[in-house]
């Protein structure tokens, strides 16, 4: 590993520019980019990414970034961890694939049975998949094949929130509630009915957060009795809302939702495609930092801390119970993946398992506090609205002022501004229209913090001068 380090960052680095222009040639000749705008869809080149080792990451001119978003909230342990890579190796060299139709292989069977004892409650089912969307779809239809089952057809609308995304296939997609991502877009608008955002920072004028609580549960509760317990299959959930700007909820919110949810025989999906896998501390978060035990829990990315593509759903031994209970012992479960359950996804999965529990997620405890009270230090600057996060995961919104908190009178890419200025001080962050978003590897250290939400500062600094300059804002 050390060898091939050196001869790609040493003797060949001249070759190695010429490698990513040829790539950015590429890309624009051929390589459809996820979330294209119609004017430049299929002619676009990205940011190039050429290696990566511990937080940091070097872009295709040779310089080096703290990677803030880890990847998409995916590379935990961090980049060039060895023992991910020989395990990779290792297992692709024993089995490389089975079909999950027919057969199946030792690590998916080891990885649910320790994935299972670390969910809340009696969740100890595990079905595998691809991604998060995919782990978001499953759960969805395991809700409707529960519900024909069990001789409840019209028991399928599903219950999802403003700010939430939960993917982008066609039924997880349908829940998004972010602006923008559905302008363009169908979606199954039937099955879904969309309730307010737990977004503090959004409140209605003159409502406590405590207020703001009740008006969301109340909100719940009515649109329940509105729309009928009866018809209503699932509700799901982000414990934090991840892309929707790192939405922490009021206090005691999921709780009660989750409590309405078994008054009314309502499946309570809780979406961990981020917040599992060491983002907030614990393999999960739901119980751990929440309180609450789903019926179901989505985990993706952190599962493999983004070495292989792989997600799955922790499913309720009751739910299992009851369909093998039922009159139809022959009705099938008509749903798999052919990369289900993938061998080399499983052996690495198990690996970034030892990882976290061999120190990794100790280390985010400790260090998660530090994190957020360094980023809270950016509400200094007349651009920062709020800061807000949890564990190893935080936003920094911006807005023209803060009386109003109006985010609409700034350039609408004040988020790309000042991801620009940020990739020049060596920091790459997620820009998210008004607001940024950093999710760091679980392994970042107090100096690498303090390093990060220096260059985040100064970016946001440069960033209000630009405004300035141009009449955009007067701060």
């Amino acid at each position: 590993m050390a060898a091939l380090r050196e001869t790609r960052t040493g003797a060949n680095a001249p070759s190695a520019r010429a490698e990513s222009g040829d790539a950015v040639e590429r890309a624009k000749r051929h390589l459809v980019q996820p979330w294209p705008l119609a004017g430049s869809i299929g002619t676009e080149a990205r940011a190039l990414i050429g290696e990566g080792e511990g937080i940091y990451i070097t872009d295709g001119d040779g310089k080096q970034l703290i990677d803030g978003p880890a990847g998409m909230w995916c590379v935990n342990v961090g980049h060039r961890r060895e023992e991910l890579a020989r395990v990779m190796y290792d297992q692709a060299m024993a089995l490389s694939y089975n079909t999950p139709w027919y057969t199946m292989n030792a690590p998916s069977a080891e990885l649910a049975q320790r994935i299972a004892a670390y969910a809340p409650g009696d969740l100890d089912h595990v079905f595998f998949t691809t991604g998060g969307s995919s782990a978001v779809e499953t759960a969805l239809r395991f809700m409707q094949f529960y519900n024909n089952v069990r001789g409840r057809p019209e028991k399928k609308l599903i219950l999802s929130r403003g700010g939430a995304y939960h993917g982008s296939t066609y039924l997880s997609a349908s829940l998004n509630g972010r602006p923008r991502d559905r302008d363009w877009m169908d979606g199954a608008d039937e099955l879904i009915v969309k309730l307010s955002s737990p977004n503090p920072f959004r409140r209605p004028a003159g409502l406590s957060v405590e207020a703001f609580a009740d008006f969301l549960v109340d909100e719940f509760r009515d649109t329940v009795a509105r729309v009928g317990a009866d018809r209503i299959g699932a509700f799901v959930g982000e414990p934090v809302q991840a892309s929707g700007g790192v939405i922490v909820p009021p206090d005691g919110y999921l709780k009660r939702i989750r409590e309405i949810c078994r008054q009314n025989d309502i499946l309570y999906v809780s979406d961990e495609v981020v917040t599992a896998f060491g983002r907030l501390g614990h393999v999960f978060a739901s119980e751990e930092v929440f309180g609450i035990e789903p019926d179901m829990i989505t985990f993706a990315k952190g599962v493999t801390s983004g070495y292989f593509p792989l997600g799955g759903v922790v499913i309720s031994a009751r739910l299992m119970e009851e369909l093998r209970r039922s009159n139809h012992p022959d009705a099938m479960f008509g749903h798999g993946l052919t990369y289900t359950s993938h061998p080399v996804g499983c052996a690495v999965a198990l690996k970034n398992l030892d990882l976290l529990e061999g120190g990794v997620l100790d280390h985010a405890r400790k260090v998660a506090p530090y994190f957020q009270a360094q980023l809270k230090t950016l509400e200094e600057l007349p651009l920062v609205g709020e800061v807000r996060g949890a564990g190893l995961m935080g936003c920094v919104e911006c807005v023209a002022d803060r009386e109003s908190r109006d985010p609409l009178q700034l350039d609408k890419d004040v988020g790309k501004r000042i991801d620009a200025h940020c990739h020049e001080l060596g920091l790459l962050v997620r820009p998210l229209i008004n607001m940024c978003v950093m999710s760091p590897p679980l392994i970042i250290t107090k100096q690498q913090i303090d390093d990060m939400v220096g260059i985040l500062h100064e970016g946001i600094s440069r960033t209000m001068e630009d405004l300035r300059r141009e009449g955009v804002w007067r701060g």
